[in-house]
């Protein structure tokens, strides 16, 4: 079986600036050429840019990611994750459970 072809960035920028558009974002607002910077605004060729190597790149695994402290005390999380944390542990502290 052949090995699949890479998108091209013609088929990147369709995908690209049609993501956007779903979420209300117009590529076309951002000025042509080259970026300002002084006020760091991207030009509409650099954002292009930057989201085809974000989309042709691979990204890392982020759940591995552990908060650096001096002990595993410090590590530990206290309660565990939640919606309404305030709720949760009343239930959990002798109120409700």
């Amino acid at each position: 079986m052949a090995d699949p072809t890479p998108p091209t960035d013609a088929e990147l920028d369709t995908l690209i600036r049609a993501r956007l558009a779903l979420v209300g974002v117009d590529l076309d607002q951002l000025p042509a050429g080259a970026g300002d910077p002084v006020t760091g605004s991207p030009s509409r060729e650099s954002a292009l840019a930057y989201l085809r190597s974000v989309l042709r790149g691979t990204s890392t695994v982020i759940s591995d990611w552990d908060l650096p402290a001096a002990s595993p005390a410090l590590d530990q999380q206290v309660a565990p994750p939640a919606l309404y944390p305030s709720i949760y542990q009343a239930w959990t502290k002798g109120g409700l459970a």
